[in-house]
């Protein structure tokens, strides 16, 4: 299937017979490097109950720490119905847009070194390939070292 989305840009949407679920199970999935794949992460503000989405790595942890120091404030991992209500998606198919709302939206600095990206298209065996100038345009999200290795 193809989506042309509101800027413009077309996409082509796989919906392939595995599951894409997983980083590990997306990338043997579409063939390419785990790193390559973005997962689409939804935490919440503890004070504000405010969702944010990380965009990170499929081969990184996101650094808890380092992202509650990013957005101001304390963070805790969403629950299947935040997650749901923030993004219209459910775990394991969280597209990085589509959103209801815009989402305050980090991005993994390790993403920019790829030439094409791989993203969850809202269900847990379907994706899409994008670039990483394509990922920052459609999201506005912010470029920032989160994984725990750094």
């Amino acid at each position: 299937m193809t989506a042309t989305i509101s800027s413009g840009l077309t996409l082509q949407v796989l919906t392939l017979p595995a599951s894409t679920r997983t980083a590990a199970e997306a990338a043997a999935a579409v063939g390419c490097t785990v790193g390559q794949i973005i997962k689409s992460l939804i935490f919440r503000t503890t004070t504000h109950d405010a969702p944010i989405l990380v965009l990170a790595s499929g081969a990184n942890r996101v650094d808890e720490t380092r992202l509650a120091e990013l957005v101001g404030e304390l963070i805790a991992k969403a629950d299947a119905a935040f997650v749901r209500m923030h993004t219209g998606y459910a775990i394991g198919g969280v597209a990085p847009v589509g959103h209801p709302q815009p989402l305050r939206t980090f991005i993994d600095a390790d993403l920019l070194v790829y030439e094409q990206l791989w993203a969850a298209a809202g269900t847990p065996n379907s994706v899409f390939a994008l670039r990483p100038d394509d990922l920052q345009m459609l999201t506005d999200g912010t470029v920032v070292a989160l994984s725990d290795a750094q």
